[in-house]
C-alpha cells in the first residue's frame, strides 16, 4: 500500500481510493485490450462503451430525468463562465448574477463580456448566501445563474434560489454529487470535475433540451452546447483519460449507496468539524454565518499572532495537508469533499482540539 498523507486540498483535490487503484492496475492494459486507455482512440469501440457507460451513470446518480442533456466538455467552471453567457445571452436580453463570493464575481465578469449581464444581488461580506427577498430580478431574464458554494469563502446555499420562472443556471463545482439536489429544477448545471467527480482539465454539464434548443448558433462551433449535445460529447477528442476516472468514481459513488448516501456521510463530516471548532471560540474564529456554513469547505482563522503558521506546521506534522487557505484570503480552509474520509475528519478534528488546549 502506497503511504497516503491526508489531504485536504480544495481541487484538484482527493480522489477514491479504489478509483485510484483500478486507474492503477488498468494503466498498462485497460480491459485486456494490450492497451493502456490513455492510447485509445475516442472513436474506438471500447472508449465509446465506457463513455455512454459513464453518461449513464452520471445521470443515474444525478436523478437526472430524460428533459436533460449531459455533456463532458474540456476545460473547467472557469471556461463555462464564458460559455454559459455565449451559448444563453442573445443580444437584447439581459441576465442576472447572483453573486456571494470569488467565483460568483468571476463568472459575471465573464458575462459582462458578452453581453448586458447584471447584479442581481451580492452578499457585503461573503459571509453568507443573498436572501430571496434581497434579489432584484430582471423581468424575463435570459437566465439566473448562481454558486451553489463558494471554495474560497465558504458559503453555501442550502435553499434552491427563487428565479421568479427565468431558467435558473448553478456553477455546481464544488458541491455536486455531495448530498441529493433536484438537478430538473435548473435548467443547466455545470462543474468543473477536480473537486468531487474525478480530475482537472473535465466539466459535466447537466442542460434542459428545451433551452439547449433555443442556444445561440452565431458562435463558433467548438463552443456551442448543440454540437456536443449532437455528437454525445465525442465532437473532438475528449480528455479521455479524465472521463475514464470519471467513471471509477462514478462506480465508487453507485457502490457506497449514491448520492444520498454520500451526502448523510458528508453531514457527519462536516458537523464533527464544525462541533470541533465551536468547543473553542477562544482560539479559533468561523467567519461565516452558521446557515450558510459549507458542508465543503470549512473556513476558519486562529487568533493570536502566528498562531496560523503553528497550527499550520503541526498540521504538516501530523500529515494533514493542503489546509492553508485560499490566497487571497488568507485563514486556514479544510476541503472536506466526497472522497475525504471520516478518519481523515478525526484527524483534523483531533488536531483542532489538541492545538486549542495547547
Amino acid at each position: 500500500m502506497a503511504h497516503r498523507v491526508h489531504n485536504f486540498g480544495a481541487g484538484p483535490a482527493a480522489l477514491p481510493l479504489p478509483a485510484l487503484a483500478r486507474a492503477r492496475e488498468e494503466l498498462l492494459d485497460w480491459g485486456g485490450t494490450g492497451m493502456s486507455v490513455l492510447e485509445h482512440s475516442h472513436r474506438g469501440d471500447a472508449y465509446e462503451a465506457m463513455h455512454h457507460d459513464t453518461l449513464l451513470r452520471l445521470r443515474r446518480l444525478a436523478g437526472l430525468p430524460d428533459t436533460h442533456e449531459i455533456l463532458l466538455l474540456q476545460g473547467g467552471a472557469s471556461m463555462q463562465f464564458a460559455t454559459v453567457p455565449m451559448n444563453l445571452l442573445r443580444p437584447g436580453e439581459a441576465a442576472d448574477y447572483v453573486v456571494h463570493g470569488a467565483w460568483g464575481d468571476k463568472a459575471l465578469a465573464e458575462a459582462k463580456l458578452v453581453g448586458d449581464a447584471r447584479l442581481a444581488g451580492k452578499h457585503p461580506t461573503c459571509a453568507a448566501t443573498v436572501r430571496d427577498e434581497d434579489l432584484a430580478l430582471t423581468p424575463g431574464a435570459a437566465y439566473v445563474h448562481y454558486t451553489t458554494n463558494e471554495t474560497i469563502h465558504g458559503a453555501q446555499y442550502h435553499q434552491v434560489p427563487d428565479a421568479k420562472g427565468a431558467p435558473l443556471v448553478a456553477d455546481m463545482s464544488s458541491d455536486i454529487f455531495s448530498r441529493p439536489f433536484d438537478h430538473a429544477r435548473h435548467a443547466l448545471t455545470y462543474a468543473g470535475a477536480q473537486k468531487n467527480l474525478g480530475p482537472s482539465g473535465l466539466v459535466v454539464v447537466f442542460v434542459d433540451k428545451g433551452l439547449l434548443a433555443r442556444a445561440r448558433t452565431d458562435i463558433p462551433q467548438i463552443l456551442r452546447y448543440q454540437t456536443h449535445a449532437k455528437s454525445a460529447s465525442l465532437y473532438n477528442t475528449i480528455p479521455t483519460f479524465a472521463v475514464y476516472l470519471l467513471r471509477e468514481v462514478c462506480v465508487w459513488l453507485e457502490e457506497r449507496g449514491g448520492v444520498a448516501a454520500m451526502g448523510a456521510e458528508n453531514d457527519r463530516k462536516q458537523r464533527a468539524l464544525y462541533a470541533a471548532l465551536d468547543e473553542h471560540p477562544g482560539a479559533y474564529e468561523l467567519p461565516v454565518e452558521r446557515d450558510a456554513r459549507s458542508w465543503m469547505n470549512v473556513v476558519f482563522r486562529l487568533r493570536g499572532d502566528g498562531a496560523e503558521a503553528r497550527f499550520l506546521a503541526e498540521a504538516a506534522r501530523r500529515e494533514l495537508v493542503g489546509l492553508r487557505g485560499h490566497r487571497s484570503v488568507g485563514g486556514v480552509r479544510a476541503s472536506i469533499y466526497n472522497a475525504v474520509s471520516e478518519a481523515s475528519v478525526a484527524r483534523l478534528c483531533e488536531l483542532v482540539r489538541d492545538f486549542a488546549r495547547g
